[in-house]
């Protein structure tokens, strides 16, 4: 090989290195890690007590007919998602159909007699002026063209009502939500105010509870509550107390309710949770407790870490906590940096990193 020779052969082995060297590297793909999933319900101090409860929507309506008549058409099932002003169900609309034709009729006739009335009542006006008819006849045709006016406004009064009605074989959603529940059938005759339809709004749940009335006097409305159910995963839930009755039962019991803060998917109502309430009158809540597994070390500015998982973003936040409270088996009461309703990485706490993608186990 000449020297021309060996210098092509080093410029083309030159160019392929820099080709290779210019290839970006395979991507590889992150492997999203399962998480145990913790979460945080119990406060730390004072005294905690646990009802059991069941789920029920917070805006429920029972729908039903104005008016009477045969069911025609029924436009959804139970556990249907329906929005505001979808048709739900029909009556037969013809016996309202003719009221509507007779009104209309009547309407055309009192309009005409309207008519023929003016032109009465400004025939005998200029007869009257020119001093060729009584007074008599002038007050004869006032009067008759005024009950032709009340006449007139009493049809479009019917005509008005009978479309009403018509409207009124048509029942729609009230609101966005769910059909909780249907109890009627195509053909079947229904009375003013029968319940044929319950629609549970979409979304927005509270908790009913029976508090023993020996102690509900320590709850206040606007006080925390967290929920928790063995039935839907993630519902480490928040809520707050809206309704305390004023009555107790012949259980010696009283009726309270808790919103649900942020439902998770799949919460129903009719379905049973369980709700922890601190009550009033002894020492102070110190945070929440949490695992002891759950806690990475401190790096020296703080205590310890926990990794909050992010529902919305599907990674981790690694958060830092305060724990100076006691600890209780393999529970540490934290004072801050966790709240009701975390969701906290319960186990291999040191494999993880902040922002890192992962999902609850079981998922």
């Amino acid at each position: 090989m000449n020297t021309a020779q060996s210098i092509r052969a080093a410029a083309l082995m030159l160019v392929v290195a820099l080709a290779a060297c210019s290839e970006a590297p395979a991507e590889v793909e992150e492997r999203v890690r399962a998480i145990k999933p913790y979460f945080v319900t119990d406060p730390a101090g004072g005294d905690v007590r646990r009802y059991s409860g069941t789920i029920s929507s917070a805006k429920t309506s029972a729908l039903s007919f104005a008016i009477a008549g045969t069911v025609a058409t029924v436009e959804v099932n139970g556990g249907d998602t329906v929005t505001k002003g979808q048709l739900l169900a029909t009556l037969d609309p013809e016996p309202m159909q003719l009221n509507l034709n007779g009104a209309r009729s009547e309407l055309a006739a009192a309009q005409a007699e309207h008519e023929a009335k003016k032109v009465d009542l400004d025939r005998q006006q200029q007869l009257f002026e020119r001093g060729w008819v009584a007074k008599a006849a002038l007050d004869q045709a006032t009067a008759a063209f005024e009950a032709a006016a009340g006449q007139l406004n009493l049809a479009r009064s019917r005509l008005g009502l009978a479309e009403r009605d018509l409207e009124k074989t048509r029942l729609r959603a009230p609101f966005d939500g769910v059909i909780a529940l249907r109890e009627i059938e195509p053909f079947v005759e229904v009375k003013v105010g029968d319940t044929v339809l319950q629609l549970d709004s979409d979304g927005a749940f509270e908790v009913e509870l029976s508090i023993p009335d020996t102690i509900v006097g320590r709850l206040a409305v606007g006080s925390p509550v967290s929920i928790s159910s063995t039935t839907i995963a993630g519902c480490g839930c928040t809520g707050r107390i809206t309704e305390i009755g004023s009555m107790s039962t012949a259980a010696n019991a009283v009726p309270v309710k808790a919103a649900i803060l942020q439902a998770p998917p799949g919460l129903l109502s009719g379905m049973a949770v369980e709700a922890s309430l601190a009550l009033s009158g002894n020492a102070e809540s110190r945070g929440y407790m949490v695992p002891l597994v759950a806690i990475a070390p401190g790096d020296g500015t703080v205590q310890g870490f926990v990794f909050k998982y992010d529902q919305a973003e599907g990674i981790v936040r690694q958060t830092p906590i305060s724990g100076d409270g006691p600890v209780s088996g393999n529970m540490l009461a934290v004072s801050s940096g966790v709240q009701a309703g975390d969701v906290l990485a319960a186990a291999g706490v040191g494999f993880l990193r902040d922002g890192q993608r992962v999902k609850l186990m079981g998922e």
